[in-house]
C-alpha cells in the first residue's frame, strides 16, 4: 500500500488526475490500462485508489500471497514509473480535452475525471461539504478542491501535470505499509528493487501541510446548487454549521473523548443534538458529518437540509442553544453508558464488513503518519479508552464532555455558517456558460487548427478502441488456474427445528460475538400497505412503548446489544414466478447478553405503539430527503430498480420500496399524514399483525458451538413469546410497471443510462459460464467504449442470475444516445472476440476473486441464510464453480445470442438532464415517458 503526500495550489484535479493516469500503463508493464487487467484476473479483496484533499491512497489486497505480491509489483510500478508523463493522450482521456469528430459540430469537453466531477458538482450534499471545507481552512491546501472543479480542471496543463508528479511522487514522500503473515524480508526485497533507484528529494519539504490559523471572528458563506423546478422551492434551503476545532494536531485520548462525545450528539436517533433538531420541523434531514478527524485539523459540521427560507437563521440559533444546554446541563447516565457500550463493542468487534481489515488500520494509521506523527498511536485504543472510563467514573461525564463544548465549539470562534440556496436554472445556466466557453475556443481557431483538432479526436479515438498487443498483456504478473481451490469456500451450517420453527446455526469463530436473524415471511402484507414497510421497519426502532419512549429504548439497545436492525429483503427465485419477500430482523451481541438481544427484539417486534404522528412524519421528511439525493447521487441504481420493476415481480417490489415510485408515494403520504393519521396508525398495527408470527419464521445464528448452544434456551423463550395466529391472506403481488423506455429528468450536468432485459424469458438457460462473460464484457467492451472513449465515470452490466434480468449501466456519463449504441454492440462484440488462454484464464481467475469474495464471520453466516432461503444448494455451488473453470470461447460466442434481444427487445431508462432527453427524443424519440422528479 501506497501513500503519497501532496499538495497543490489549485483546483484544476492534478492529484486526481494523476491518480487515475499512473495506473494507464508503466515502465514494466506498457499496456494501456494494467489496472483493469488486475481486474479481470486476479483475487484481489481491494484495487483500487482515492485522492483526499491532502494525499492520494494506492491500496491493494489479496487474500492469496503470490497474488498480493503480483498486485503489489504493478502498483509500485504504476506509482513511480508511470507512461502518463510521457504520454499527452493519457493526460487527454483520464483529465480533460477537446473533442470533435467534424470540423462542422460543435466543441465538447471530454475527460473521465472531468465528467466525474461535473457529477460531483451536481450534489448538494456535495457542493455543501466543499464549500465548507474550503470556507474552513482558506490560507492552506483544504481552500481548494483536489477532486478538480469542473470550471478549473480545463485549465490544468500537461506540463503542470508532469511537474506534479516528478516533484511528489518521490519513495521520500511516500508511506509504504503493510498488514498480513507474509514474510516482512519479501516485503523489503520487492522494495527495495524500486526504492534503491532513487536519491534523496526536497518533496516532504515542499508538501509540508501549514495549519490554518484560527479566525477571530465567525464567517457566513452563501452559494447556490442546482435545483429543480418541482416542490417549493422556499423550502429547499440548507444550512451547516462548521467549526475548525483546533490550530494544533489532537493527543489520542481527547481525539476518543471527542469520538465519544460525537456519538452522544449525533450517533443514534436518539443523540440529543440529532433528534432535537429534527423535531424541530426547521428541516427535513441532517447534514454535516460530526466530527472529521482524518486531515491535519479537525473539524466538527452539523446543520439541517429542507430548510425553509425564513428558518435559516433559526436553526443556527437551535444549534448553539442545544449545544449550550447540553454543556450546562450534561448527558443523561443511560446515554453514556449506552455509546459507551456502542464504541466499545465495535472497537472489539472491528467489523469492516467487505472492506479488509488490515487496510481499515491503515486508513487510520495514516491519518497520523502523514503529518509526521506516530503511526501506530492511532491503533492503541486499549489505555486510551480504559482511561477515559476511569474519569468519566470518578469526574462524572459532564465534567469530561462539557469542556469540550465550551472549547471546541461554543467558545471557538472559527466558525463557518454555510447557507445553500436553491437554483432551478442554475444547471442550466452553468451549462450555457459551459457551451459558451467552447464557442469562444472554436471562434478563435482557423480551419487548419479545427482540422487538426478532428485529426487529435480521431486518433484517441482509435488509440482507446486498439486493443493492446499480446505481448504486454503477457507482461502482467496472473495466477494460473492450478492455483485455484476448484471447491467453493464452504460454511458449516446446522438446520435444526426449535419449538417448530426452523434454527439455522453456522459454527464460526465470533470472539464471543453472537449475530442472529429472525426471519418473517412477509407475504401477508396487503399490497395498499406495501410501501409503508420501510417507514414501518423504521418505526419499530425508533418509536417507544407503554413503558419506554424512544429515547429511552434506543439507549438500552446500545447498552446491551451491538445493535438491531429491521429492513425488508425482496429477491426473485430462479425457476418460480413468485418472489422470495422477507423481513429480516438483524442483531448482534455479546455472548452474556444474548438474552437481552432476544428480549429487546420481542420487544420492539410487539411492544412499541405506532402513536406518535410526529415522529412518523419526520421519518417520512427524512426518506424524501434521502431518496431525492439518490436520483442525483446514484442515478443508476434509480434507473436499475426502475427497469428491473419493468421486467419482474420482485423488481417491482424493490421499486415500491425504494425507487421513484416510493419517493412519490413518500411525497403523497407527507399530505395525508396531516389529514388521516389514524388510518396511518392502524395499518401500522395491522401489519404488525400480520407479521410477526411463528408461521413461518426462521432464525439463523453464528458463533462458536459453545455459544450457539447457550443460545438455544433464550431462542426457544423468544419464540414462547410470539404468536402463532395464522396470516391474515393478502392481495397478489406479482406486479410489474409498463415496459416502456423512460426518462427519469434531474438537474444535472450528468447522466446514468440503463438497458435491460430477461434472458430467461428470450430462453437462456443459466450456465456458470455468464459470470465470467458478464464480468469480462464490465472490464473490456463497456470500460473502454462507455468509460475510455465515451468519457463517463463508469460503465458496467449486471446479471441477476435469480430474475434473469441482465442490466447494462453507466454512471456519470456525458453522453446518452451514444451510450445506447455501445450497450447494443455487445453482442457483436462478443461474436468477433479473439481470445488466447492467457486471456480466458485471467477472466475466470477474476470470476472466481468475486465469487470467493472476503467475508468476515457475520457475512458468512449471512450469505448462508440466503443460500438456504433462495434454495441454492452445495451441489449447485459446486456446479457452477465447474462451469466457470471450464468456461470457453465458444461460451462467449453462444452468450451472443442471449444478451442480443436485449437490443430490440430491452427496456431502457435514463435518469437525465432535461437537455438531454430532449436532445434524444429529437433525434430518436426513444423515450415516450418522461417524468420530472425534482
Amino acid at each position: 500500500m501506497k501513500y503519497l503526500f501532496i499538495t497543490r495550489k489549485n483546483s484544476t484535479g492534478i492529484p486526481h488526475i494523476l491518480e487515475h493516469s499512473v495506473l494507464c500503463g508503466s515502465r514494466k508493464y506498457p499496456l494501456k490500462e494494467p489496472f483493469v487487467e488486475l481486474l479481470k484476473g486476479s483475487l484481489h479483496t481491494f484495487l483500487n485508489a482515492f485522492t483526499y484533499p491532502d494525499r492520494t491512497c494506492y491500496p491493494v489486497a489479496s487474500t492469496n500471497t503470490k497474488d498480493f505480491y503480483n498486485l503489489v509489483d504493478v502498483y509500485l510500478d504504476a506509482v513511480f514509473f508511470p507512461k502518463c508523463v510521457e504520454d499527452f493522450q493519457t493526460f487527454q482521456q483520464e483529465g480533460w480535452h477537446y473533442e470533435l469528430d467534424n470540423p462542422d459540430e460543435e466543441i465538447t469537453y471530454k475527460g473521465v475525471v472531468f465528467n466525474e466531477m461535473k457529477g460531483v458538482y451536481s450534489q448538494p450534499d456535495n457542493i455543501m461539504g466543499r464549500v465548507s471545507q474550503q470556507a474552513l481552512s482558506p490560507e492552506n491546501t483544504y481552500g481548494v478542491d483536489s477532486g478538480g472543479d469542473p470550471n478549473e480542471i480545463p485549465k490544468l496543463t500537461f506540463e503542470e501535470f508532469k511537474e506534479f508528479h516528478s516533484k511528489y511522487y518521490h519513495p521520500s514522500n511516500a508511506r509504504i505499509w503493510f498488514y498480513g503473515d507474509d514474510d516482512p524480508k519479501e516485503r523489503l526485497r520487492v522494495l527495495s528493487e524500486y526504492l534503491d533507484q532513487f536519491e534523496a528529494s526536497t518533496a516532504p519539504n515542499e508538501s509540508k501541510i501549514w495549519p490554518q490559523r484560527l479566525f477571530k471572528e465567525p464567517v457566513r458563506v452563501i452559494e447556490k446548487f442546482p435545483a429543480g423546478e418541482e416542490g417549493d422551492l422556499r423550502k429547499k434551503y440548507m444550512v451547516c454549521i462548521n467549526w475548525l476545532l483546533s490550530e494544533e494536531p489532537l493527543d489520542v485520548e481527547t481525539e476518543l473523548t471527542l469520538g465519544f462525545l460525537d456519538h452522544l450528539l449525533l450517533g443514534t436517533p436518539a443523540s440529543p443534538l440529532r433528534r432535537i433538531l429534527l423535531e424541530s420541523g426547521l428541516g427535513d434531514a441532517i447534514v454535516g458529518g460530526g466530527v472529521e478527524d482524518e486531515l491535519l485539523q479537525p473539524q466538527f459540521s452539523i446543520g439541517l437540509k429542507g430548510v425553509s427560507e425564513d428558518n435559516i437563521q433559526k436553526v443556527e440559533e437551535l444549534v448553539m442553544q442545544t449545544l449550550k444546554n447540553l454543556a450546562e446541563e450534561g448527558f443523561a447516565s443511560d446515554a453514556v453508558e449506552a455509546s459507551m457500550n456502542t464504541i466499545e463493542f465495535a472497537l472489539r468487534e472491528n467489523n469492516t464488513g467487505s472492506f479488509p481489515r488490515g487496510l481499515s488500520l491503515m486508513l487510520r494509521s495514516i491519518a497520523k503518519w502523514i503529518y509526521d506523527m506516530d503511526p501506530f498511536e492511532p491503533l492503541k485504543y486499549e489505555q486510551p479508552l480504559q482511561q477515559l472510563k476511569a474519569r468519566i467514573a470518578q469526574e462524572g461525564s459532564k465534567a469530561v464532555f462539557s469542556p469540550l463544548i465550551e472549547k471546541f465549539i461554543l467558545k471557538n470562534t472559527h466558525r463557518v455558517t454555510v447557507e445553500m440556496q436553491p437554483d432551478p436554472e442554475k444547471a442550466s445556466r452553468d451549462e450555457a456558460a459551459e457551451k459558451e466557453i467552447l464557442k469562444q475556443v472554436k471562434a478563435s481557431m482557423t480551419q487548419e487548427d479545427l482540422a487538426e483538432l478532428a485529426h487529435a479526436t480521431k486518433e484517441l479515438k482509435e488509440k482507446q478502441e486498439t486493443p493492446d498487443p499480446p505481448e504486454a498483456l503477457k507482461a502482467v504478473p496472473s495466477l494460473s488456474l492450478q492455483d485455484i481451490p476448484k471447491k467453493p469456500i464452504h460454511i458449516p451450517i446446522e438446520v435444526g427445528e426449535i419449538n417448530g420453527v426452523k434454527v439455522l446455526q453456522h459454527d464460526l469463530f465470533t470472539n464471543d460475538v453472537v449475530y442472529s436473524e429472525v426471519v418473517f415471511d412477509m407475504g401477508s402484507i396487503k399490497k395498499e400497505h406495501l410501501q409503508l414497510l420501510p417507514l414501518f421497519c423504521q418505526s419499530l426502532l425508533e418509536m417507544g412503548t407503554k413503558d419506554m419512549d424512544f429515547v429511552q429504548l434506543n439507549q438500552l439497545i446500545g447498552r446491551k446489544t451491538g445493535g438491531i436492525s429491521v429492513y425488508p429483503f425482496t429477491s426473485s427465485v430462479r425457476g418460480k414466478e413468485d418472489p422470495l419477500t422477507r423481513i429480516i430482523v438483524r442483531g448482534k451481541a455479546m455472548a452474556p447478553r444474548v438474552e437481552d438481544l432476544f428480549n429487546l427484539m420481542y420487544t420492539i417486534l410487539q411492544d412499541v405503539q405506532f402513536t406518535e404522528q410526529q415522529r412518523f412524519k419526520q421519518f417520512v421528511s427524512q426518506s424524501k430527503a434521502r431518496m431525492e439525493n439518490r436520483l442525483r447521487g446514484s442515478g443508476h441504481g434509480i434507473a436499475a430498480a426502475r427497469m428491473d420493476a419493468k421486467l419482474n415481480a420482485a423488481g417491482w417490489i424493490g421499486e415500491q420500496l425504494g425507487g421513484v415510485s416510493y419517493l412519490l408515494y413518500l411525497r403523497d403520504l407527507e399530505t395525508k399524514i396531516d389529514q388521516d393519521w389514524d388510518s396511518i396508525s392502524s395499518s401500522l398495527e395491522e401489519m404488525r399483525k400480520s407479521l410477526f408470527s411463528k408461521n413461518g419464521c426462521l432464525i439463523n445464528l453464528t458463533s462458536d458451538w459453545k455459544n450457539l448452544e447457550k443460545s438455544n434456551q433464550h431462542i426457544a423463550k423468544f419464540l414462547d413469546s410470539l404468536p402463532s395466529s395464522p396470516s391474515l391472506g393478502s392481495d397478489p403481488w406479482l406486479s410489474r410497471l409498463p415496459s416502456v423506455n423512460e426518462a427519469i429528468v434531474v438537474p444535472t450536468q450528468v447522466n446514468y443510462v440503463g438497458k435491460a432485459g430477461n434472458l430467461y424469458q428470450s430462453g437462456y438457460q443459466l450456465n456458470g459460464s455468464a459470470y465470467v462473460i458478464s464480468k469480462h464484457i464490465s472490464n473490456t467492451w463497456l470500460w473502454d467504449r462507455v468509460r475510455v472513449s465515451g468519457g463517463a465515470y463508469g460503465g458496467f452490466c449486471d446479471f441477476d442470475t435469480h430474475s434473469g434480468v441482465f442490466s447494462y449501466l453507466s454512471y456519470r456519463d456525458p453522453n446518452l444516445l451514444k451510450t445506447l449504441d455501445v450497450y447494443d454492440e455487445t453482442a457483436k462484440f462478443l461474436r468477433e472476440l479473439e481470445m488466447d488462454d492467457d486471456a480466458l484464464a485471467k477472466a475466470i481467475i477474476g470470476t472466481i476473486g468475486d465469487v470467493d469474495a472476503y467475508q468476515l464471520p457475520d457475512a458468512k453466516g449471512y450469505s448462508s441464510l440466503l443460500r438456504y432461503l433462495l434454495g441454492i444448494t452445495d451441489e449447485e455451488r459446486q456446479q457452477r464453480r465447474e462451469e466457470i473453470l471450464s468456461t470457453s470461447l465458444k461460451d462467449f460466442k453462444e452468450f451472443a445470442d442471449a444478451v442480443e434481444s436485449i437490443k430490440d427487445n430491452g427496456v431502457v431508462v435514463a435518469v437525465a438532464s432535461p437537455d438531454d432527453v430532449e436532445a434524444a427524443n429529437k433525434e430518436k424519440s426513444v423515450f415516450p415517458e418522461v417524468k420530472k422528479c425534482l
